[in-house]
């Protein structure tokens, strides 16, 4: 079903490039929110105090609609955005890619750090692994007791995730699907004696 999944990477992966003795070596890292590309950013900054430039741009969210390039002091659009091209012609997302710049005392000139720059990322997305995330939807319900068995047999059938549950003279539950089977997951649900699909 489309747009309930989406392509991101499975662990953090390097890679590296050299031109005209400037080097130039690259990192593909999971991140899922703004607040954990900040603290990569400063992690590797701190990690490579003496280079010249690290550049970076990152795409978050199944929809693909968060992202951000920086040039960090690179002439304007020669390094930020070749790296968001490597993960949009990808078509990857929840993940940053950030490229340090050792320089090697030559000039490479706007297509060639644009060159070196989309290079760099594309190894580093290279030896990533690549995997597909489902999107998923949290359905709350409550019913009575008595009709547990046939919510049992639903969720056997249908293999939702259990998040939480409680079980009382009234039950309540929390289940996580895939979004694109959530809608005959509620139909199902909703058919059994007293349940009520609950807000979360």
């Amino acid at each position: 079903m489309a747009g309930d999944s989406f392509m991101t990477i499975r662990q953090t992966a390097s890679g590296y490039y050299a031109e005209k003795r400037s080097r130039f070596l690259s990192y593909a890292i999971p991140v899922q929110t703004a607040e954990e590309v900040r603290g990569e950013l400063e992690k590797y900054r701190k990690r490579y105090y003496d280079a010249r430039h690290v550049c970076w741009a990152y795409m978050l969210g199944s929809e693909r609609t968060a992202f951000r390039a920086n040039d960090d002091g690179e002439p304007s659009s020669t390094a930020g955005k070749p790296i968001l091209g490597q993960i949009n012609s990808n078509g990857l997302t929840d993940i940053l890619v950030l490229v340090v710049r050792y320089f090697g005392g030559i000039e490479l000139g706007t297509s060639g750090l644009i060159t070196a720059y989309r290079t760099a990322a594309a190894e580093a997305i290279a030896s990533a692994e690549i995997v597909e995330r489902t999107v998923d939807e949290e359905i709350g319900l409550t019913f009575e007791y008595p009709y547990l068995n046939s919510i049992m047999r639903i969720i056997k059938e249908d293999s939702p995730v259990v998040v939480s549950q409680r079980f009382d003279m009234d039950c309540r539950m929390t289940l996580r699907i895939r979004k694109g089977e959530a809608g005959r997951l509620k139909e199902r649900l909703q058919k059994v004696e007293t349940v009520r699909l609950v807000p979360l």
